[in-house]
């Protein structure tokens, strides 16, 4: 066996080893909690928990729920990022821009989410500000951004923290993809700005980033913090719903908060497999020598 190969295996080893296994592990745990293999008040093995899961809309609620944000934030997030990254591409190059790019990064999503929270609740600084400027006649005409059905407040907060990221990560294939040379190449062929940008530009930036953007979609659906101060009782967000259920002082929960988390995880397994199967090439940022 030559050396990569050898290093690949044991590369694929430690994968298992620090990775696979701990979450193998950890959804062992849960499965064996929640059909009363294992816990204290458990004394027989049972699914009752599962079919009472499966059957509740709430759980389902909180699964679509949170795809929703996730969605919704990186979609908006990326698009915001993208048209910054294109326009300023000379500025992040250098400059006091290509530093102040990296300070939104250095909050916390705690502190994003109050800093939100101040800002855009009903008696937050721009609701107050629009009732002296007279534009409404009390402090609760507002509209109600936080703590509402559609998550609005949570989706800005979570495009406030990811859209720098994102500046970054579309700056920074820009200039290693070449695509200002891919551009003026198509240019001096006689291609409209518009077919260079939704032909060249976009499709090389995005393809590239699939695996990002979809990893930053599951971050968002499992974040935490921010859907906790922000988010309302129902709908909830999927892992404010399991924390909810495994931390209360009522025991009984906890086996139905581990049939959550298993579901949730098959949840993206099974959207990741429907990916692969329909797009087979997707994530691949490589194309093959073959």
């Amino acid at each position: 066996m030559s050396a990569p190969l050898k290093i690949a295996s044991i590369n694929r080893i430690l994968f298992v080893i620090l990775v696979g296994l701990p979450v193998f592990s950890g959804l062992t745990y849960a499965f064996l909690y929640s059909i009363g293999s294992i816990g204290i008040l458990n004394k027989e093995v049972h699914f009752s928990v599962w079919t009472t899961t499966l059957s509740n809309t709430f759980f389902w609620k909180s699964i679509f729920f949170s795809l929703y944000i996730g969605i919704v934030s990186v979609a908006i997030s990326s698009s915001i990022a993208f048209l910054l990254a294109y326009y300023w591409r000379e500025n992040l190059k250098k400059g006091m821009l290509s530093f102040a790019v990296y300070l939104p990064l250095c909050f916390p999503a705690t502190v994003m989410a109050f800093f939100i929270f101040q800002m855009l609740s009903q008696s937050g600084f721009l609701s107050r500000l629009v009732y002296n400027l007279h534009i409404t006649n009390s402090i609760k005409a507002f509209p109600e951004m936080i703590n509402d059905t559609y998550g609005i407040g949570i989706i800005i907060t979570m495009i406030m923290l990811i859209t720098p990221f994102f500046i970054i990560l579309f700056s920074n294939i820009y200039q290693a993809e070449k695509i200002e040379e891919f551009s003026n190449l198509a240019a001096t062929l006689g291609t409209h700005k518009r077919q260079i940008m939704t032909k060249v530009i976009v499709p090389i930036v995005f393809k590239k980033s699939a695996i990002t953007l979809f990893l930053f979609v599951i971050f968002v659906m499992g974040n935490y913090e921010v859907p906790l101060l922000l988010g309302r009782q129902n709908p909830q967000m999927i892992a404010v719903a399991i924390v909810q259920k495994i931390q209360r002082f009522n025991l009984y929960d906890i086996p139905e908060g581990y049939v959550m988390s298993i579901l949730y995880v098959l949840f993206l397994i099974t959207c990741l497999g429907i990916i692969l199967l329909k797009s087979p090439r997707f994530f691949k940022t490589k194309e093959s020598n073959d």
